[in-house]
């Protein structure tokens, strides 16, 4: 991460920034307090972690969600990303460029959305956390069937004669 004297932004730019993350926890806070003493049960951490991974990775990362990005993002086609502009500009770019920053502010908005409308909360924390299971289901069946894949060209392959690497090798 580069420093702020490396950046075309101030001091004053993440301040705004944190500003506006500690008065909407402040607003979270105070929704609590009407909530009794339990506003969040335990149970409810993991299915808002999983819906928070999904959330922040949707804004963060996916195409469906560039035009989020676009004003704050110059997405290479490499895959680079690099803010715009510079000032708040720019540092709004870094944070959305970030999959665990746009995850703190997610997590902020589904922990606010569950305490002011705990129905329609559930309804999005499903959403998300069925969401997040497919991306894992993906990866997993993805990385199964390239390791499958890998394996036959092995078993088909002529032997190596002695002292020669095979052709193909496996990495777990």
């Amino acid at each position: 991460m580069d420093s702020v004297r490396d950046t075309p932004t101030e001091p004053v730019d993440y301040a705004a920034i944190s500003a506006g993350y500690g008065a909407l926890m402040a607003a979270v806070l105070l929704a609590a307090r009407d909530q009794g003493d339990d506003p969040i049960h335990p149970a409810e951490i993991v299915p808002l972690g999983v819906a928070t991974f999904a959330l922040a990775k949707l804004i963060s990362k996916e195409k469906v969600d560039s035009w989020v990005r676009e004003p704050f993002l110059e997405e290479l086609p490499t895959g680079e990303r690099r803010p715009k502009g510079r000032r708040l500009r720019y540092a709004v770019g870094e944070l959305l460029s970030c999959s665990r920053c746009v995850g703190a502010w997610s997590s902020l908005a589904l922990v606010g959305l569950r305490l002011t409308k705990p129905r329609e909360a559930r309804v999005i924390t499903a959403l998300l956390g069925t969401s997040a299971l497919n991306d894992f289901l993906q990866v997993g069946f993805t990385r199964l069937c390239a390791t499958s894949n890998v394996a036959q060209q092995e078993a088909q392959a002529p032997p190596a004669e002695a002292g020669t690497p095979p052709r193909f090798s496996h990495q777990p």
